[in-house]
């Protein structure tokens, strides 16, 4: 049994850089379906079950890495978010982008409504992480998950639901494609913008090819732990003048906001904030983890119907909304993708309209990772309202 803290991380960040290798170079089918980073999770819950390492000798450690890797990887999560390049999308885009987020909104609060006599009244915990993810990516389940300080056993019902259901609305989304010229008519949609649209955001994608370098990892790496560093005392000073939100909720909004003003500066074109975001995400996802015994997960299959259940309201609103809005099967499926999916798998979908589409995919998912945090909290709120 671990009971060294070093010993207990590092054997974390082997463990998913094994993943992760195994995802890149094998192109196993299995990760088209469960991507690493789910991987990641339920190993480590895997290894927390058969008590690898012990639990109050290796808190430390964790208590002292989570909050600080989860505020640095936010930071350098939205600097890749340049608003800008949002504008490019044009209105039909955008309105079909935040359709889609308000539909997963609403479908969570009345999914939370209809289950909590089954899931419980506390359920909100962990379906306002969830919140986070599907309106714009894991990072963004993190992040909630700080704000707010989920458990780690809501957090991996969230996790549960997160790998499964949103599985099986991928390959749904795909299968949904040879029906696009039967709903384009039955919504009456133009698709003209489309190609404008994709051009002008493949021009600005062949324009930003910059490779990482040794120089832009560790000019990344510092700024985003320095911000999280001041990010925390700034949250602190924040909840104790405007105590409003608790100090984490502060740290996170603060941050966030300095990510979107960073995105709009030269250090949003330092090549390698993706793969710094994403080396902070699969560390954090494996600490949360290793907090979490799969023995916890005894009401799992009544989360995964609340999931579907969520999916049901999501799909039915937008339908009405394209119909509506005269939106097309591109963009309807996209930005829904787009939110639930994330970076992950909206390019995909999109690439399997046309690969000239494929920047759309990116930039709608980018959006997600701005919206995600705050809309994840709000609704959290909101369900713990009508908790009682």
């Amino acid at each position: 049994m671990i009971t060294n803290g070093f010993t207990y991380v590092a054997a974390l960040l082997f463990m998913a850089a094994v993943l992760v290798t195994l995802e890149k170079k094998t192109h196993w089918k299995f990760f088209d379906f469960i991507p690493a980073v789910v991987c990641v999770y339920l190993a480590a819950m895997l290894l927390c079950t058969l008590k690898i390492w012990d639990m109050k000798s290796t808190k430390a450690a964790y208590t002292s890495l989570k909050n600080p890797f989860t505020y640095a990887m936010v930071f350098a999560m939205l600097l890749r978010c340049d608003i800008r390049k949002v504008i490019k999308l044009g209105p039909k885009m955008l309105i079909g982008f935040f359709s889609a987020s308000v539909t997963i909104m609403i479908g969570f609060i009345v999914a939370y409504l209809l289950m909590k006599g089954v899931i419980g009244n506390d359920a909100w915990k962990g379906l306002g992480a969830l919140c986070g993810s599907w309106l714009g990516g894991s990072g963004n389940m993190v992040a909630v998950q700080a704000a707010l300080n989920i458990s780690e056993k809501d957090m991996g019902y969230a996790l549960v639901i997160d790998s499964i259901d949103y599985s099986l609305w991928v390959m749904f989304l795909l299968w949904a494609i040879q029906l696009a010229p039967k709903f384009n008519k039955w919504t009456k949609a133009d698709t003209k913008v489309l190609d404008e649209v994709s051009n002008r955001l493949a021009d600005d994608t062949k324009a930003n090819t910059k490779a990482p370098t040794f120089q832009s990892m560790l000019l990344l790496i510092g700024t985003s732990f320095l911000v999280a560093a001041v990010g925390q005392n700034i949250g602190a000073a924040l909840n104790g003048a405007i105590p409003v939100l608790d100090k984490a909720t502060w740290t996170i909004l603060f941050i966030t906001v300095l990510g979107l003003i960073g995105a709009v500066s030269p250090l949003g074109k330092t090549a390698g904030s993706q793969e710094v975001s994403n080396l902070l995400l699969y560390s954090v996802i494996a600490l949360l983890a290793s907090r979490a015994s799969l023995l916890e997960l005894a009401d799992a299959p009544a989360w995964i119907l609340t999931g579907f259940i969520i999916l049901a309201i999501h799909a039915a609103l937008m339908l009405v909304l394209c119909k509506l809005l005269k939106i097309d099967m591109f963009t309807g499926s996209v930005a829904s993708l787009a939110n639930i999916g994330g970076t992950a798998s909206a390019p995909v979908l999109a690439g399997s309209y046309a690969g000239s589409l494929v920047p759309v995919g990116i930039l709608m998912a980018l959006m997600g990772y701005v919206i995600g945090t705050p809309c994840g909290i709000l609704v959290a709120h909101i369900m713990q309202g009508l908790a009682g």
